[in-house]
């Protein structure tokens, strides 16, 4: 048997050059990464993320980074401050800032004119006072009243920068000038930004409708009307306050699927939206039934206690140092963002002790830890009598 080569091309007229290089273009494209301001994949599983304007709370949700895009953050309060609805108004401010599409339910336009004013990126507002302590650091102290390094007339001897290290700082200063991720805010100033006028503020209005079906359907024209790359975020601030909400919002057949339809519709492909809702637990405590399924709804789910009065000398005690703020209450985490499903996020934060303080340019998160007990006069003067304890002590 006898083998030949046959001289049949597999194709005509069809350059495989030109073919390649045609589909590997909208590789490409789809490839490219997104130039959206105030997106960034998350460093654990690469979802699409978003700040909520506070970086210590954005560094404990589930490792992400942010809010995922997609996801809702309930915030639960117990008694009469509002420490939640200063996390709201840095959650609008961080979407006004990064231009992003903010729609406000039930709250009138003197909200969104008390959003706190911006001081700049995050990171560059907590350098400054590392970079203050910083200066004072000597590598010896008798070397502190030189002066910096290439100061005077060794600076005068310094070698020009050539054009590669031109090169260089400008790629450096091009890194430096590309839009923050999160920013710092000032409560006591007001935010005076050309997209605050943007703001959408939906009424609760009583309709022919049934309750929520109009702001449902107002959320999702404004979505499906946007350009597909349009960040949205909602605010929902006090959920079921009867000083604003109807009584018939707090059924379980009226609020619940006002719920649900509004997973439905952040979890659509096209869209791009985070949630951000408070909750007065002082009205809705947890034990009922109502909060725990609104609770179930939502992606993550934490709790605001805030130190009683009587608790101010625990909190400028021991607790702290006298360089830090004293913590105006305790954070609980019952939730987080995790999708156990496709292995991303962590809950490890789930359940820990955390205190929070509110100052006038942030709001931080930090592990939370009970000052040093005050020992009893009548155990100290009995050690101090013996030093050694007694062997009968000792036995078990």
């Amino acid at each position: 048997m006898s083998f030949r080569k046959r001289n049949i091309g597999l194709s005509a007229g069809v350059d495989r050059a030109s073919a390649l290089n045609s589909t590997a273009q909208p590789q490409q494209a789809a490839a490219a990464p997104e130039t959206n301001p105030g997106i960034r994949p998350s460093p654990d599983d690469g979802r699409p993320t978003t700040s909520t304007g506070s970086r210590s709370l954005d560094n404990l949700l589930a490792g992400h980074g942010g809010l995922p895009i997609g996801k809702t953050l309930l915030i639960e309060e117990n008694g009469t401050t509002d420490f939640a609805g200063a996390l709201l108004r840095y959650y609008a401010a961080e979407g006004v800032v990064q231009d992003q599409k903010v729609h406000v339910v039930g709250m009138p336009e003197q909200w969104g004119r008390s959003l706190p004013g911006l001081i700049g990126p995050a990171d560059v507002a907590d350098e400054k006072p590392a970079k203050r302590k910083g200066e004072r650091m000597k590598i010896a102290w008798r070397y502190e009243r030189l002066g910096e390094f290439g100061a005077g007339v060794a600076g005068s001897r310094a070698p020009v920068a050539t054009t590669g290290d031109q090169a260089s700082s400008a790629a450096n200063g091009d890194q430096a000038q590309q839009p923050a991720f999160c920013h710092a805010f000032d409560l006591t100033k007001r935010l005076t930004h050309p997209s605050i006028a943007n703001i959408t503020y939906i009424p609760l209005a009583r309709t022919n409708e049934p309750f929520f079906v109009s702001i449902h359907k107002r959320l999702q024209a404004s979505i499906t009307q946007s350009p597909p790359n349009t960040v949205h975020r909602i605010i929902i601030p006090s959920l079921l306050n009867p000083t604003l909400y109807p009584p018939e919002a707090s059924q379980p057949e009226t609020i619940l699927p006002f719920l649900h339809s509004l997973r439905a519709l952040m979890s659509a492909p096209s869209a791009r939206v985070t949630a951000m809702i408070t909750m007065p637990l002082s009205l809705f405590p947890r034990s009922s039934g109502l909060v725990r399924w609104v609770e179930l709804l939502n992606d993550g789910v934490i709790e605001l206690c805030p130190f009683p009065h009587s608790a101010d000398a625990l909190a400028t005690s021991g607790a702290v140092t006298a360089g830090e703020e004293p913590p105006q209450g305790v954070l609980k985490t019952y939730r987080l963002p995790v999708l156990h499903e496709r292995g991303g996020g962590s809950d490890q934060n789930v359940g820990q002790d955390w205190a929070f303080t509110l100052s006038r340019r942030k709001f931080e998160i930090k592990p939370f830890s009970l000052p040093p007990a005050e020992g009893d006069k009548e155990a100290q003067e009995g050690a101090g009598s013996s030093a050694m304890p007694k062997k009968a002590d000792l036995e078990f």
